[in-house]
């Protein structure tokens, strides 16, 4: 459907197009590459909701479409699905991963300890409003005297195993070629366990974030406490035409377990996504703790839940009611009219038609 009910139509629409780009400017490799520099977190964010690593790609999505993240991450999933796919890396395995950050709410002390890593969690939130006056913000230099963590850590979910406090998962033993994509066939429900992660790793940060909110604050049945959050590069390990492995480069991941108490033991929750974004690793891993017997239509029943936190079709639905509905709206005035039209023609007297 588009602007075509008077003469001149596609030419506004064109016109309106160039305004919104001449808004915009010059877009160079000087400015992409600005924006990859200065906004990783949101280049992480762009990156995990369309589920494509590329951070130039997502910087450049982000400056042509004036940082509309909709609009963004709807150009890198279109831009993916013209790309070959030339490999299936093998799984990630959790205590292999180069991990930046990692910490647990549950435990004081866990194995390996906490990684506080990169986060302003603890910082005072002041506005380094002086650089608007010609100061710049200089960051005060990490301690080159501290001691680096180790490169790799334990899993929380692992040691709570092996003291009996939870039951893990069973070992999924699918060929990493043979497992489901969401992106070539549709989600059915009872949803499949690698489409439930595959829709939360690439849900909409907001969306999801409200949902799980609304579960964290009574809506759901188990309050969540974050058995263990990572932030982490992973190993990208392909195979060889001739058999062996090497290793294709890293990716930034971040993924999140919350627990509650259920039963005898602990219940899991789990999520990931590319890229580093813990609030929405929080709150996809509340929401999938809490996924299990969820009553039909509650935010945290899974088919409510994956549907309504697909940001680029929400957002299309959304968007698409600024487009002409005039034959729709314009047949219920008709309606309204003719029904009013036949109330005023009966007599006064006269009770109107069951």
């Amino acid at each position: 459907m588009a602007y075509v009910a008077t003469r001149g139509g596609a030419r506004a629409i064109e016109q309106a197009e160039r305004l919104f780009r001449a808004e915009m400017g010059e877009i160079d490799p000087a400015r992409v590459n600005e924006i990859r520099t200065a906004m990783p977190y949101l280049i992480d964010r762009v990156m995990g909701e369309a589920s494509l690593y590329d951070e130039d790609i997502a910087a450049l999505a982000l400056a042509q479409t004036g940082g509309e993240l909709y609009e963004a991450v709807l150009l890198l999933r279109a831009w993916r699905t013209t790309q070959p796919r030339l490999q299936v890396a093998q799984p990630v395995q959790q205590n292999a991963l180069f991990t930046h950050r990692r910490i647990s709410a549950a435990f004081k002390d866990i194995p390996g300890g906490q990684l506080l890593g990169p986060t302003l969690d603890y910082s005072h939130r002041i506005l380094a409003s002086d650089v608007l006056t010609g100061t710049p913000f200089v960051p005060v230099p990490v301690d080159a005297a501290a001691q680096p963590a180790p490169a790799t850590q334990p899993s929380v979910a692992a040691w709570q195993a092996a003291n009996d406090l939870v039951d893990l998962p069973e070992p999924d033993l699918t060929r990493p070629d043979d497992i489901p994509d969401i992106t070539r066939e549709p989600v059915l429900f009872p949803s499949k366990r690698a489409h439930t992660l595959q829709s939360l790793a690439r849900a909409d940060t907001g969306g999801t974030l409200a949902l799980g909110y609304a579960a964290m604050r009574g809506y759901g049945k188990a309050h969540p406490t974050v058995n263990e959050l990572r932030l982490a590069e992973a190993e990208v390990m392909v195979k060889h035409p001739k058999g062996t492995e090497f290793s294709a480069g890293r990716v930034k991941v971040s993924q999140a377990e919350v627990v509650s108490k259920s039963g005898e033991k602990l219940s899991l929750g789990f999520a990931a996504t590319l890229g580093w974004n813990e609030v929405k690793c929080i709150s996809a891993a509340t929401l999938d703790l809490n996924s299990k017997g969820a009553a039909k239509g509650s935010a945290t029943e899974e088919e409510f839940f994956l549907y309504h936190t697909e940001g680029v079709e929400s957002s299309g639905f959304c968007i698409h009611f600024k487009l002409p509905h005039y034959v729709t709206f314009q047949s219920s005035l008709d309606a309204m009219r003719d029904a009013n039209a036949k109330r005023q023609a009966q007599p006064q007297d006269q009770e109107p038609a069951e």
